[in-house]
């Protein structure tokens, strides 16, 4: 495999790597604890496909506290009994944000109020994921 894009090499790959770390932040910033936070990142970048992000979260995940098992089922996270309901909430949150680009409509209402039950997140009504309208 030929890597597309140095994100050390170009003005561009630096760009998108400044956005990227930017979105990692706020992620680090959440009240989110840090193994769920580790969990989100996995599950996003395995949805993304990007085979260094995977790595990546994978090993942050392990030093976060985070066993070979549960990381071993972050893809499969519906079909398992290893997630707690805040874990559960927070992985269905990625999976529905990350999957816009697949045709999803964005976070539902219904998946938001779940997520308000299951964990206390305040979060603001930008962008896609919350189905903010424009114009």
């Amino acid at each position: 495999m030929e890597t597309r894009m140095n994100l050390f090499d170009t003005e561009l790959g630096t760009k998108v790597g400044k956005r990227m770390y930017a979105v990692s932040q706020v992620i680090q910033q959440s009240p989110l604890p840090r193994s769920t936070q580790e969990l989100v990142q996995l599950r996003a970048s395995q949805i993304n496909g990007c085979g260094f992000c995977v790595d990546i979260h994978s090993k942050d995940a392990a030093a976060a506290g985070e066993d070979a098992a549960r990381l071993s089922l972050v893809a499969t996270w519906r079909h398992s009994t290893v997630f707690t309901d805040a874990e559960r909430a927070a992985l269905a949150l990625t999976e529905e944000g990350t999957r816009i680009i697949d045709g999803h409509d964005g976070v539902t209402d219904e998946r938001r109020d779940w997520l308000a039950g299951a964990i206390s997140l305040t979060y603001g009504r930008r962008h896609r994921p919350a189905r903010a309208t424009a114009g």
